[in-house]
């Protein structure tokens, strides 16, 4: 019969693949996992173990470069507290020269107008003179109004500070500074320990050209 002769055929060829024929003529599939090579195998995890390890240093790096990134490059300073000029509130000694009416009035205008503070120096009592003398700061920065007209060579040097023309003279550790282009003069004593004497008497101009007139003999250099 033709199916016996079909069986007969698949056991043969059965036995020539070296595999049994089961009892009642059915093969099952071959696994083809098992047909694999096994060095294919070994290949492919010796792959995935080789790019496991790049990628964990590389990991490692982005991780570190990120928090270099983020993370400050020092701690932020801790402000220190600012710490006042330490001033005496005791009256300055100054002197009180006797005024004509008119300067009188000039200096008492003057006197109204002055800043409570210059710069950081906080305004002092005087011994005399109220109405013509003021006093700031510790060593004293002090202000006179009135008093005598001062002569000015014609080869010194003047500057011209807020629209107020003043002549400089040092005295010891002092810089005299005289506004001159007033009809009443008006005297400013910076210790030498404030730097830039000239940067001081700015909030004076402002007060001089609010109250003290112009006049008297105005050199060339205040004029340009």
């Amino acid at each position: 019969m033709a199916t016996s002769s079909a069986q007969n055929d698949d056991r043969l060829a059965g036995a020539r693949d070296g595999a049994p024929e089961p009892a009642d003529g059915t093969r099952e599939p071959a696994d083809p996992a098992a047909d694999a090579p096994a060095g294919r195998d070994r290949t492919l995890r010796g792959a995935a173990l080789l790019a496991t390890l790049i990628a964990l240093p590389v990991t490692l790096l982005v991780a570190v470069l990120a928090f270099t990134k983020l993370s400050p490059a020092e701690p932020a300073a801790t402000p220190r507290p600012t710490t006042a000029r330490v001033q005496s509130t005791a009256p300055v000694e100054m002197a009180a020269p006797a005024l004509a009416a008119r300067p009188a009035t000039v200096c008492r205008a003057l006197l109204s107008q002055l800043p409570p503070t210059i710069r950081d120096l906080a305004q002092r009592p005087v011994t005399a003179g109220p109405e013509q003398n003021a006093a700031y700061g510790d060593p004293a920065l002090t202000v006179a109004c009135g008093g005598t007209e001062p002569t000015i060579p014609a080869t010194d040097e003047v500057w011209t500070v807020n629209r107020v023309c003043w002549h400089s003279v040092e005295q010891g550790d002092t810089t005299v500074l005289t506004a001159i282009d007033r009809e009443t003069p008006v005297t400013v004593r910076i210790p030498r320990s404030y730097e830039q004497p000239l940067q001081w008497v700015a909030p004076v101009s402002s007060a001089i050209v609010a109250s003290v007139p112009s006049g008297g003999a105005i050199p060339a250099g205040c004029r340009a």
